[in-house]
């Protein structure tokens, strides 16, 4: 028997169009955030300062509503490709079930909305994160080189997030983000719409999860490249480490022991 069209026959091989699409929304994120368009300096070209002379300090942009348009895109670009290789397992699963649902209308069409309602989420942190980002760098808080000036102040960001690394709220919502399945089978919602209401909902479990790490940014450069891979794939370590729950533990107090660190270091050397 022939097939309809050569795109349904494409389509029903609805997981790998998925992985497909996702790859895409990563590469090209990660492309936006080494080269960071629009900025006045790429992320490659911050990363070498940053490399090469540590503690430089250079003075903020001059902020204006353009620029915080930038901000916003970079921050949000920058979320994109962090987060979304981690919830990867949760789009393939809600593609899945959708697929086998009787009822599914446009499957695909559902998952991207799931995807749209995921990233929302983390667009309003964007937001957040830029109007903070514009008020720190404003009073004198954050430098040019987009990272606190003050290493009592970033201590104190490390003790934080440290501290809150132990905390039941983290720990309830790294379990939704560790178990998509178990999410789905709570917060099920049909069609389109219930699929980007559920993106939304499951952005909030990974926004309560990761945000204090995000605010990490501020403390070894929010376009430092090392710094962004290096809480990228500790976002990635602490959602597939179910049932090790000293991977969290361990980071929380590594995160306080260093931030402490940093603020005694700061005392010796004044």
């Amino acid at each position: 028997m022939i097939s309809a069209n050569p795109l349904e026959a494409v389509l029903r091989h609805d997981r790998l169009v998925v992985m497909g699409g996702l790859a895409l929304v990563v590469v090209l994120a990660v492309a936006y955030t080494v080269w960071g368009v629009g900025m006045n300096m790429s992320a490659l070209t911050m990363t070498r300062m940053a490399i090469e002379m540590p503690g430089m300090m250079m003075q903020p942009a001059v902020w204006s509503g353009t620029y915080a348009l930038l901000v916003f895109f970079m921050w949000w670009v920058m979320m994109i490709a962090m987060m979304v290789p981690s919830a990867a397992p949760a789009v393939l699963i809600y593609a899945g079930i959708a697929r086998k649902q009787k009822s599914a209308d446009r499957p695909l069409a559902a998952t991207a909305c799931f995807l749209m309602g995921y990233l929302a989420t983390w667009a309003a942190f964007s937001a957040f994160a830029t109007a903070l980002q514009w008020g720190l760098e404003t009073v004198g808080v954050v430098t040019g080189m987009m990272e606190i000036a003050s290493p009592v102040i970033a201590g104190l960001v490390l003790i934080a997030a440290g501290a809150y690394q132990l905390t039941p709220l983290k720990e309830a919502c790294l379990r939704h983000c560790r178990h998509p399945v178990f999410f789905f089978m709570h917060h099920w919602k049909p069609g389109a719409r219930g699929a980007l209401v559920m993106g939304v909902q499951h952005g909030g479990n990974c926004l309560g999860c990761c945000w204090f790490l995000m605010a990490l940014l501020f403390v070894g450069g929010i376009m430092n490249l090392l710094w962004i891979a290096a809480l990228a794939l500790y976002v990635i370590l602490e959602k597939v480490s179910a049932g090790k729950k000293w991977v969290t533990t361990g980071a929380g107090i590594a995160l306080t022991i260093a931030g402490l660190w940093m603020i005694a270091g700061s005392y010796l050397i004044y």
